[in-house]
């Protein structure tokens, strides 16, 4: 891969990974659903300007079903899981968990782009749930196990996201598929946030976090989210997932002062090291990108 690939790959890292410390300070004053609906709504508006264009809004019809799958699988479903999971839950945690990502991802790859898995692949995929079991272990975790549960249940939504983007979009505007798809989540997620709206007026640093969260989390990390779907796969991206609990942890100390424990370290180390061996798959995704169009 390409030096400017790993360098927007550490880009998104870095941002995404600031994430959770926001989701973490807005979600108990805006509520989970008001939130995350916030959260799209912001990303929306960066993006219209460009998919109202004529040249990109002749593109939604064809492919406007795989668009209302994403906007439910890739943006509301797990935006509002890590919101939720967020009220029991440290930052650094959830930066943690989201990295499970690449293991879903190369086992729904394994099952529906009949993708190959080695033995080494299998052999990361149980130390990574080894490390995922230290870190949610509640003997020795101050996370809740609810949250935990949020908190997989949401990277399994991510991670189906990468490979129905794999296999459906190979041929489609990536720029069109994934911003429509904020669009209408944010539409579809409009009835349920009037029933959860705030019984107050939010803090400051409530609404800076909702408005970084949708303008740079979601709005223009997207974008980049884009190009390196175009460039090298949904399914590789994922990879992105190894930075997410660096940034997590280092962001959650600097802003939020919370400790980083020696179990934390271990498991974090463990399921890096997981998530190693289960991508380390020397068949291009680009050929299996190329297979599955052909289905």
């Amino acid at each position: 891969m390409e030096l400017r690939y790993w360098a927007l790959l550490i880009f998104l890292g870095a941002i995404w990974g600031s994430a959770f410390i926001f989701t973490k300070t807005g979600t108990p004053e805006f509520g989970p659903i008001a939130l995350v609906n916030a959260r799209l709504i912001i990303a929306s508006l960066i993006f219209l300007p460009i998919l109202l264009q004529p040249r990109y809004l002749k593109l939604l019809p064809p492919i406007w079903k795989y668009v209302v799958v994403l906007a439910i699988t890739n943006c509301a479903i797990p935006f509002t899981f890590f919101s939720l999971a967020s009220l029991g839950s440290d930052s650094n945690m959830l930066a943690i968990l989201n990295s499970t990502v690449a293991f879903n991802t190369m086992i729904i790859a394994f099952f529906w782009l009949n993708e190959s898995v080695t033995p080494k692949q299998v052999v990361g995929l149980v130390i990574g749930f080894v490390g995922v079991y230290v870190l949610v272990n509640p003997e020795s975790s101050s996370t809740t196990l609810l949250s935990s549960i949020c908190c997989l249940i949401g990277s399994f939504f991510y991670s189906f996201s990468n490979v129905f983007i794999q296999k459906y979009s190979y041929k489609t505007n990536k720029l069109v598929l994934i911003g429509w798809s904020l669009v209408f989540s944010s539409i579809l997620m409009l009835p349920i946030t009037l029933f959860n709206l705030p019984t107050s007026m939010p803090s400051n640093d409530a609404l800076l976090s909702v408005l970084w969260l949708g303008a740079i989390s979601t709005g223009f990390a997207f974008l980049g989210y884009v190009r390196l779907i175009e460039k090298i796969g949904a399914v590789r991206t994922s990879i992105v997932a190894y930075l997410l609990p660096i940034f997590g942890i280092l962001w959650g100390r600097i802003f939020l002062d919370e400790v980083i424990t020696f179990n934390i370290l271990i498991g974090c180390g463990i399921v890096l090291v997981g998530i190693f061996l289960a991508t380390s798959n020397n068949k291009p995704t680009s050929q299996i990108a190329r297979e599955t169009v052909n289905e």
